[in-house]
């Protein structure tokens, strides 16, 4: 009975961490896919309008984030999945349908096709906004919660980062020199390649045997309080907006300053801007693929607090030097030409957003694992709440791209700035649980 319930546990184990890639997959289509529809006559190479699909995606998870956790308490945790699955392939699909419908009609000034494809980044938020209700809570009660807990999570995002790693970097490869000519119908590959692993995981997690962590006591569970009754739960809500916000917001506006074509006297090749700017945003995710292996190695031994604070505080330091200097300052990193690797000229201030990447690696399962420890029951409605608040993915890179729009993009970095300073105040005070007298 020991080893059937140990496998039961392995099979979840491998199942969540493979949903947590998916997340990535589709996440990281909505930043290259914004560099095609700026660079569109009608868009006129606005970044704010370029960021809308990311925007959408993330806005999903306000409308989906408590109905999702509602969801996960009443028909548990594998039929919550495969229905955020299937609302993956769909979400996909009306991406694709965006490219395939012929019509050249603008409503408000933009293209018809442009709103097919923001619902379609809209249905795709709704799949991986229940895909991160499912998985997290799962992964840290399979772990045990505390240390051990924050372990998986480590583990489950390294495969997250290694999606995040290849998507823009595939995308860039495909789009190479981004004119108006360049239509979603370009990465079409990337499209049919999401749809059918999402259709292939629907159906191998329709015969996983996934047992909800809990079993079924939770059925008639009784809720006297709310999760907010919980103040570092609170305020963990606020880190999470603010920390979605910052991870996304990075490499997002980091693709579009380097395909922006009118830096290339900061020593860009033009004919390949897009396909440079998708691998510098690749290599933060691959860096924050690095972090959260090295991560979940040592996550048994060393607290998520400790992990906070430090990568905040370099996360900060890297910051402010990208800001302030300036982008006639280069270095070298290797960037893929479209038929191999070589050592490219990029601003310092560049890389050293995407060495950012090594700090935001750690900041999610830290700030669940903080923010959730001790709620006991409250556990899957505290869940729902935070992928609510993940549509800070969407509206603060929204923000600081329309600055950028303003005021150039090294200054819009003041964003994903003060983001980090906040997730500091939160490793190193407001993380504490004070509300140990709540029945859990």
């Amino acid at each position: 009975m020991q080893n059937s319930n140990q496998k039961s546990r392995s099979i979840a184990i491998v199942a969540m961490i493979f949903l947590f890639g998916m997340i990535a997959f589709v996440t990281n289509l909505a930043a290259p896919i914004g560099v095609i529809w700026k660079n569109q006559p009608a868009l006129q190479g606005s970044n704010t309008l370029g960021m809308l699909g990311n925007m959408m995606n993330f806005l999903a998870y306000l409308f989906m984030g408590i109905p999702s956790g509602k969801m996960l308490s009443r028909i548990g945790y594998k039929k919550t999945a495969l229905v955020a699955v299937a609302f993956g392939f769909f979400g996909v699909f009306i991406q694709f349908l965006s490219g395939q419908v012929l019509t050249h009609s603008l409503i408000a000034g933009l293209p018809a096709n442009f709103y097919v494809y923001l619902l379609g980044a809209f249905v795709a938020g709704i799949s991986v906004c229940m895909l991160n209700t499912v998985v997290n809570p799962m992964l840290n009660l399979l772990g045990g919660g505390g240390n051990k807990g924050n372990q998986l999570l480590q583990i489950g995002g390294t495969l997250n980062s290694f999606m995040g790693t290849l998507t823009p970097m595939f995308v860039g490869a495909l789009i190479g020199i981004v004119t108006k000519d360049t239509a979603i119908t370009d990465v079409n590959i990337v499209l049919y390649l999401a749809m059918a692993i999402f259709a292939v995981t629907f159906l191998i997690l329709s015969y996983i045997p996934i047992a909800d962590p809990e079993g079924e006591e939770n059925k008639d569970t009784v809720y006297e309080r709310s999760p907010f009754a919980f103040r570092h739960f609170t305020l963990g809500v606020i880190a999470i907006f603010v920390y979605v916000g910052t991870e996304v917001g990075i490499p997002g506006t980091l693709n579009f300053f380097l395909s922006d074509t009118t830096q290339a006297g900061a020593g860009l090749n033009i004919t390949t801007a897009a396909t440079i700017g998708g691998f510098a945003a690749g290599t933060y995710w691959l860096l924050m693929l690095i972090g959260r292996f090295v991560a979940g190695l040592i996550a048994s031994k060393v607290s998520s607090r400790v992990m906070m604070t430090v990568a905040n505080c370099v996360g900060i330091t890297l910051i402010l030097c990208a800001i302030f200097l300036p982008k006639t300052v280069t270095g070298s990193m290797p960037v893929f030409n479209g038929s191999g690797f070589e050592m490219t000229t990029l601003p310092l201030s560049a890389i050293l957003l995407v060495l950012c990447g090594l700090c935001t690696s750690v900041m999610w399962s830290c700030i669940f694992n903080l923010a959730t420890e001790g709620l006991g029951k409250y556990t899957a409605q505290a869940s729902g709440i935070f992928m609510t608040m993940v549509v800070g993915g969407g509206i603060l890179p929204l923000i600081q791209n329309s600055i950028a729009d303003h005021t150039g993009y090294m200054f819009s970095y003041v964003v994903p700035l003060i983001g980090m300073c906040y997730m500091l105040f939160y490793a190193v005070w407001g993380h504490k649980n004070v509300n140990k007298d709540i029945a859990v």
